[in-house]
C-alpha cells in the first residue's frame, strides 16, 4: 500500500511548493482544496493544511471540519491553517500591528518537541501573514516563537497537532526541510520509499493490471511529458501502444523528422502524419489567441481521430498530462473541481469514445525527468525545453501564415543553436523567438528597409509557475542578433523581453 500525505489547499501561492518538498523527501502526496476532500483511507499517514490569502476572520474564510482531522491523523498546519486551528479552538486571532513578511529568527525553540528536532533556537524563518495568534486555548504548548511572533509555532497537548506560523517551504527557512522530515518521518512515521525506481516499477505492474490485452493511441509531441508516458505504456503493453506523431507545420525548424527519427531508435510503434496544410489552412486570417488555439486543437482532434480509426478495436487514449495540469484547474473557491482541456488534443470529445489513461498525473515536471531517466531515456528528449501545444502559432502574433512559420523557424533555429553552442541551453528553463506584429525602419547596405521584428525569450523557472527572465551574457545575444539579421531575409530588427512572470507570462499568447 501507498503511503501518502494530504495536503488541504486554502488557496495558498506556496501550496505546490510544499508538495514539492514533501516529495523530494521520498513521500507521496497529494493536494486537495479544502471544500473538495476525498474520503481518506488507511494509507493516509498524515495532514498538512497549507496557507491562505484569507484571514480567518473573514466572513468568507475557508471553513473545514476539524474533527474529522485532529486526534484521528498528524496535522502540520502551515499559516492559515495555524491560525484556523487557534481561533476554532477557543484561541484568538487578531490582525498585526504591522504586516509580519520576510526573514525572521526564532529566539525560543522547545528542545523537548519532535516537530523542531536538530533545529536551533536562530533558526531563521519565513513569515508571510496579516494576521497574529494572540491567545491559545490552555491545552495548547507554545513551542516556537520570535521576537515579534509570541506563538511562532505551537502544539495541542495530548495529540500530534502541530501548527507553524512561518512556511517551512521556502527556502528562506533554513531548517524548512529538517522541521517537514521530523513530521513526516518521527511523526507520521512515514518510510520514504516514494522513489523514481518505485514509481516505474508500480506504475508499469497497474498499467498492465489496468490495460491488460487493451489498444492504446497515443499522441507524441516530442516534449517530456508526451515522451516519457509512452516509454512507461510501451513498457507495459508492448505494440499494444500506438503512438502518432502529427506535423501541424508548427514545429521547430527540422523537428519533425528529427523527433520521429529518435523515437523510432526507442523501438516506439509509431506513425507520422503530414498535416501541415490542413492546420494552415484552418488559421488563414485568424489572429485572436483563443480562436487560433481552438482551431489547432480541433484540427489535431479530427487528424488524430482520422488516425486512431485504422488502430483496430482501440479502447485508450493515453495523455502525457502531469500534475499541475490537474491541480492548476481546481478552484478552491467552489466545491466542484473541474479539469481544464489538454493542450495536446484541445479535449476530448465525445465521439471518440475512448477512455483516457495518464500515467504521469501524479508527478511534477521535475519527477517526470527523473522518471525518465531512470527508464534510460535520452538526455536530448529530457532536457527539451517546454514547447507551447498551438506549437508557433502563438508565437506568432496575429495571423499566421505559411511565410512567417518559415521566418520563425529560422530565427528559432539560430537563436537555439547558439544557446547550445555557448553552453547555456540547459541552463534556460525556456528559450523561443517571438514574431511580432510591428514592422521597423533599418538600414541594410545602401538601401532602407522596413521589415519585421523578432523578439528573443528565455527565463529561469523551476515549474514554470514563476518565472524571472534570464541575463543572458550581451556577446552572445549581439552574436544572435546578427545572424537572425544577416541570414532571415524578412528580419532587419532583434529585441530581448526582459519581463518576468508574474506580471508577464512565459509566452506572449
Amino acid at each position: 500500500m501507498l503511503e501518502k500525505i494530504i495536503i488541504l489547499d486554502f488557496g495558498s501561492q506556496y501550496t505546490q511548493l510544499i508538495a514539492r518538498r514533501v516529495r523530494e523527501l521520498n513521500v507521496y502526496c497529494e493536494i486537495h482544496p479544502f471544500n473538495n476532500i476525498p474520503e481518506t483511507t488507511a494509507d493516509v499517514k498524515g495532514i498538512i493544511f497549507s496557507g491562505s490569502p484569507y484571514s480567518v476572520r473573514q466572513d468568507d474564510a475557508p471553513q473545514i471540519e476539524l474533527e474529522r482531522f485532529m486526534q484521528k491523523y498528524p496535522v502540520l498546519a502551515v499559516c492559515y491553517g495555524a491560525q484556523y486551528i487557534a481561533l476554532h479552538s477557543g484561541g484568538d486571532v487578531q490582525p498585526s500591528s504591522t504586516r509580519e513578511y520576510g526573514r525572521a529568527n526564532l529566539g525560543y525553540v522547545s528542545q523537548s518537541s519532535k516537530l523542531f528536532k536538530n533545529i536551533s533556537e536562530t533558526s531563521q524563518v519565513w513569515m508571510s501573514h496579516g494576521d497574529t495568534i494572540t491567545e491559545v486555548p490552555d491545552n495548547f504548548e507554545i513551542i516556537a516563537s520570535t521576537d515579534s511572533v509570541r506563538v511562532a509555532a505551537y502544539q495541542v497537548k495530548g495529540s500530534e497537532t502541530y501548527a507553524i506560523q512561518f512556511h517551512p517551504e521556502v527556502t528562506h527557512s533554513t531548517d524548512g526541510k529538517q522541521l517537514l522530515e521530523n513530521f513526516l518521518v518521527d511523526i507520521c512515521g512515514c518510510k520514504q520509499e516514494w522513489t523514481p525506481d518505485a514509481f516505474v516499477e508500480s506504475t508499469i505492474a497497474n498499467l498492465k493490471a489496468q490495460l491488460g490485452d487493451d489498444k492504446v493511441v497515443l499522441g507524441l509531441s516530442g516534449g517530456v511529458d508526451s515522451s516519457v508516458a509512452a516509454v512507461l505504456l510501451h513498457k507495459a503493453i508492448g505494440t499494444n501502444l500506438h503512438c502518432i506523431f502529427v506535423d501541424n507545420g508548427l514545429l521547430r525548424k527540422d523537428e519533425y523528422e528529427a523527433v520521429l527519427e529518435q523515437y523510432k531508435h526507442m523501438g516506439l510503434n509509431i506513425k507520422g502524419i503530414d498535416a501541415k496544410d490542413r492546420f494552415l489552412s484552418q488559421l488563414a486570417g485568424l489572429k485572436d489567441p483563443e480562436m487560433k488555439r481552438k482551431a489547432i486543437g480541433r484540427v489535431f482532434i479530427e487528424v488524430f481521430d482520422d488516425a486512431a480509426h485504422e488502430v483496430q478495436n482501440v479502447k485508450w487514449l493515453g495523455q502525457g498530462t502531469i500534475y499541475p495540469d490537474v491541480i492548476e484547474s481546481v478552484s478552491v473557491k467552489g466545491p466542484s473541481a473541474t479539469i481544464k482541456s489538454h493542450h495536446n488534443v484541445g479535449g476530448l470529445p465525445a465521439y471518440m469514445k475512448l477512455k483516457v489513461v495518464e500515467p504521469l498525473n501524479t508527478l511534477f515536471k521535475d519527477e517526470v525527468r527523473r522518471v525518465g531517466k531512470t527508464l534510460g531515456i535520452d538526455d536530448v528528449i529530457l532536457g527539451r525545453h517546454p514547447f507551447p501545444g498551438p506549437g508557433l502559432a502563438i508565437r506568432i502574433l496575429g495571423d499566421v501564415t505559411a511565410e512567417k512559420v518559415a521566418i520563425l523557424q529560422e530565427a528559432d533555429a539560430i537563436y537555439i543553436n547558439n544557446l547550445r553552442e555557448a553552453g547555456l541551453y540547459d541552463q534556460v528553463w525556456q528559450a523561443g523567438a517571438i514574431f511580432l506584429p510591428v514592422q521597423s525602419v533599418g538600414v541594410m547596405g545602401d538601401e532602407r528597409t522596413y521589415e519585421n521584428v523578432i523578439c528573443l525569450r528565455a527565463v529561469e523557472s523551476v515549474d514554470g509557475m514563476t518565472a524571472d527572465w534570464c541575463h543572458l551574457p550581451y556577446p552572445v545575444l549581439a552574436k544572435i542578433s546578427n545572424e537572425i539579421i544577416n541570414k532571415v531575409k524578412g528580419i532587419n530588427r532583434v529585441v530581448y523581453d526582459i519581463s518576468s512572470k508574474p506580471p508577464a507570462t512565459i509566452e506572449w499568447e
